[in-house]
């Protein structure tokens, strides 16, 4: 089943993450693969079967989105309201107190996932009509974090400690690719879309229509004046290249 090559492929790369350590600025390092693995595990058996036309790729887990739930953008509303998953999570090794991580219980939203789901939910109405041909995954499964508790991102790391979390990525990346034959590659932010173009670099022998759309974090002004607007732009441009149709 495509779903239980979805799931070595993710524990493989659980594994690889479980082995890297990390130095200043990060003082904590949340992996969901392995305390949230119960929901990342459902979100993929539920949604990850056969081929799809689009793949959406993340950068890496929001502290109130797959930290708490362990699927990529994991909006606690979005998650167990539209997609219908609920599951035990447990807890990192060491948890910063400023980042709890509550599981479902959690009282916050997750602003990145709310407003990318409901985008999806807007155009394609349930989420099995979504998931048919689209599948959206992150780069990265690690979340970390400083002494004072503030997001630290893959960019912000040592440039040492980078090369190794692109090499674990980037194979799992291919992977994903591979099982789930995409056509279309769409980066949520341009960092996505970058590790997006060397995977398909990695695979010569197919074609890929590549494209991005904003990405939806309330930190971006754009996305805070331009959502939803502007990216459904971008994916009516990046569907029409690809030869596909929104719903």
């Amino acid at each position: 089943m495509q779903a239980e090559q979805l799931i070595a492929a993710a524990r493989q790369l659980c594994d690889e993450m479980e082995s890297l350590t990390f130095s200043a600025p990060v003082a904590y390092t949340y992996n969901p693969l392995t305390y949230a693995w119960a929901g990342h595990e459902q979100y993929i058996r539920r949604f990850g079967e056969g081929a799809k036309d689009v793949l959406y790729l993340g950068m890496n887990p929001g502290p109130f989105g797959m930290a708490q739930t362990g699927v990529p953008f994991g909006e606690i509303a979005a998650v167990t309201l539209w997609m219908g998953i609920t599951a035990p999570i447990g807890q990192p090794p060491a948890t910063h107190p400023k980042r709890p991580v509550q599981g479902f219980s959690c009282p916050r939203s997750e602003v990145s996932g709310r407003r990318l789901w409901g985008l999806f939910e807007s155009l394609y109405g349930p989420a099995e009509k979504f998931f048919a041909r689209s599948y959206v995954a992150n780069y990265c499964p690690l979340i970390w974090m400083s002494e004072r508790g503030s997001n630290i991102t893959p960019t912000q790391l040592p440039a040492e400690q980078v090369a190794q979390i692109d090499a674990a990525c980037q194979r799992h990346l291919v992977r994903l690719i591979e099982v789930l034959q995409p056509r279309c590659l769409v980066g949520v932010g341009g960092y996505a879309l970058k590790q997006l173009q060397l995977a398909a670099a990695a695979l010569p022998d197919r074609e890929f229509t590549l494209g991005t759309i904003l990405h939806p974090s309330p930190a971006s002004p754009t996305a805070n004046k331009c959502w939803p607007a502007r990216p459904l732009q971008q994916l009516q441009d990046i569907f029409a290249r690809a030869g596909l149709s929104l719903p």
